[in-house]
């Protein structure tokens, strides 16, 4: 398992792998080269001790968190182990490359953050919504329904008919895929620009 081979350490005089100079590029590329031709587990754990700390590092200033920062080591590494045959010394210094892949797996994060904040919109913006909601999944002429449907005109229809379709129908995201015969993600990609569209509607009209 890689994870297991992450927390491995270099003994002293094993291998190739015996002391860390300040700047060791020649024995971080030679590492490299070793995990990607044969898999080799003295290698990674060289590299592991060289660029988890600094990985670390990194992670903590950037997520102010420890576990995050421990998620980014783990990611990093096992893309480490997993792509060291793409790493080319012609192209650059085996330090710019690890680190390549670490900022890479740090915007992953950041990404799939942002991701889930912006699934859980809908907590702000519809509960009051859901309290106008009746059995025939129909609008009333409450003014305050009035507005929401004009505010739900405004989004394209296939965001509308997500948004109908889960805030209105009690349908699972799962349920209206199955129902519009499109990918699960399609379904929360259009909710996620529905309910950011509707947030700004309702922002500037309350402004």
């Amino acid at each position: 398992m890689v994870s297991q081979q992450l927390s491995t350490r270099c003994e002293p005089n094993t291998g190739n792998y015996t002391a860390m100079p300040q700047t060791p590029s020649k024995e971080l590329a030679d590492a490299l080269f070793a995990v990607a031709a044969n898999r080799d587990k003295h290698a990674f754990a060289y590299l592991f001790a060289y660029f988890s700390p600094k990985i670390k590092r990194f992670g903590i200033k950037q997520f102010n968190s420890e576990a995050q920062a421990m998620e980014l080591v783990q990611d990093t590494l096992t893309s480490v182990w997993r792509k060291a045959h793409l790493y080319n010394n012609d192209k650059g210094a085996a330090t710019t490359w690890v680190y390549t892949v670490m900022r890479n797996a740090s915007f992953d994060m950041l990404r799939k953050m942002k991701s889930n904040k912006e699934d859980n919109i809908s907590e702000d913006i519809w509960p009051l919504v859901e309290q106008h909601d009746n059995a025939d999944y129909e609008f009333s002429d409450h003014l305050e329904n009035q507005q929401i449907r004009n505010y739900l005109d405004k989004l394209p229809q296939a965001q509308r008919d997500v948004v109908k379709g889960v805030y209105f129908q009690d349908m699972s995201q799962e349920q209206l895929a199955d129902q519009l015969n499109i990918p699960i993600g399609t379904v929360k990609s259009r909710l996620r620009l529905a309910l950011q569209k509707l947030r700004n509607e309702m922002g500037d009209r309350n402004d």
